[in-house]
């Protein structure tokens, strides 16, 4: 399998997992600091959403450069790991429009082909 259907791949993968890990770290908290019952929650979901949180960032960054992704996709793709569930919502968009297909990043409109080298 080539390089490129792994790292998208991995990306969506980790776009949901990281968005559910939000969601436990979220009950944790709860538990945490509003019902003041237990930690566990947050001992086990915060590291687990901070791995996952970093390897989305990783496989951003990566399809940023394979992709060859605008800045601009790329800087949201990262913006998306800071709010809840908005990794989900990123990797959709980034679906509609092509950009998480083997094929590479879409054609911008008014861009010039660029022969490969």
């Amino acid at each position: 399998m080539p390089l490129k259907t792994v790292v998208i791949r991995a990306f969506r993968v980790l776009a949901v997992a990281e968005a559910f890990s939000w969601a436990a770290l979220l009950t944790g908290m709860y538990f945490k600091w509003i019902a003041k019952t237990t930690e566990l929650g947050v001992e086990i979901a915060g590291p687990i959403h901070g791995a996952l949180f970093v390897g989305y960032g990783l496989a951003a960054l990566a399809l940023w450069r394979i992709q060859r992704w605008p800045f601009g996709v790329a800087f949201f793709a990262g913006v998306s790991a800071v709010f809840p569930f908005a990794t989900i919502a990123f990797e959709r968009w980034a679906g509609k429009r092509g950009y998480l297909t083997t094929g590479g990043a879409p054609a911008r409109a008014g861009a010039k082909e660029t022969a490969a080298v």
